[in-house]
C-alpha cells in the first residue's frame, strides 16, 4: 500500500504530496522528507516571482533536475547533451565550450590526475 508524505512551505502554505512505496530504511525516509520539503520551498519561491523571472526560474530548475536525473542514471550522453544545452542557453558558443573543455583537461593534468579523453 502506498505511503504519503506531505511537505508544506511555511511561508506560503504550498503543499507537495509524495505518494509511493517508501523504503524501510530510516535514512531513505529522511531523504524523501528533506527532498520533498526543499521542492515545496523551491516551488513556493518561484511562484512568488514576477512573470518573466518565474518562467526563467522554471526553465532553470527543470534543466537542473533533468541533469541530476541523468547523472543519477549515469547516462553520460544525456549529461553531456544537457550540459551543452545549458551552456548554449547561457550564450556560450561551441568555440567557447571547446576552450572550456580544454582548460578543464589541462587543470586535471596539472593536478596529477588523468585528463578524461575527448
Amino acid at each position: 500500500m502506498p505511503e504519503e508524505y506531505v511537505a508544506t512551505d511555511k511561508r506560503t502554505g504550498l503543499e507537495v504530496t509524495v505518494r509511493a512505496e517508501f523504503p524501510d530504511d530510516p535514512q531513505d525516509r529522511i531523504r524523501i522528507a528533506r527532498t520533498s520539503n526543499l521542492f515545496a520551498r523551491l516551488m513556493s519561491t518561484i511562484l512568488t516571482m514576477a512573470e518573466r523571472e518565474r518562467r526563467d526560474a522554471f526553465v532553470a530548475v527543470e534543466t537542473q533536475m533533468e541533469l541530476a536525473e541523468a547523472l543519477i542514471r549515469r547516462d553520460s550522453e544525456d549529461v553531456q547533451r544537457l550540459l551543452q544545452e545549458t551552456l548554449r542557453k547561457l550564450g556560450m558558443t561551441p568555440e567557447q565550450m571547446k576552450e572550456l573543455e580544454e582548460e578543464i583537461r589541462r587543470r586535471l593534468r596539472d593536478l596529477g590526475g588523468p585528463a578524461p579523453e575527448p
